[in-house]
């Protein structure tokens, strides 16, 4: 199940003016950078309290976020919801009828594993899903 909003994520034209309009705005500097290139972003993250805000910049013209920024302009992109078990959840959200745009989870920015869905089922809303990825202990 879908156990708390993990983070929204903003198209942004520049990470660099984007971070310090947000540093302005929150009063804090991102506390992590960092690229996906499977995606073709960078992205930055804020964390007020519990609440993480992920800034991404396109890395390239052919990448979804590029693409986005193109069509809609600078804006919200995504609402990330947090899961325990991502691979059930899929198949849970599969069975009521919405589409996943990646059958396999893939690695993510900070440290996460996720999954998108299809926006034309979520009220035109990207909805991410995202699972911490766990270490394996190495003994």
């Amino acid at each position: 199940m879908l156990t708390n909003v993990e983070h929204i994520g903003i198209a942004v034209n520049s990470l660099a003016a984007s971070n310090a309009l947000f540093t302005k705005l929150l009063g804090e500097k991102p506390y992590k950078a960092e690229a996906v290139e499977s995606e073709g972003v960078t992205t930055s993250f804020f964390k007020i309290n519990q609440t993480k805000i992920e800034l991404l910049e396109a890395t390239h013209p052919d990448s979804p976020i590029a693409k986005f920024l193109e069509k809609k302009g600078e804006g919200i992109h995504h609402i990330a919801f947090e899961v325990s078990d991502i691979y059930a959840e899929i198949d849970r959200l599969k069975t009521e009828g919405f589409t996943p745009l990646n059958e396999t989870p893939k690695r993510g920015a900070d440290n996460k594993l996720v999954c998108f869905l299809h926006p034309k089922e979520t009220n035109g809303v990207l909805v991410e899903l995202c699972q911490e990825v766990k270490e394996e202990s190495k003994e």
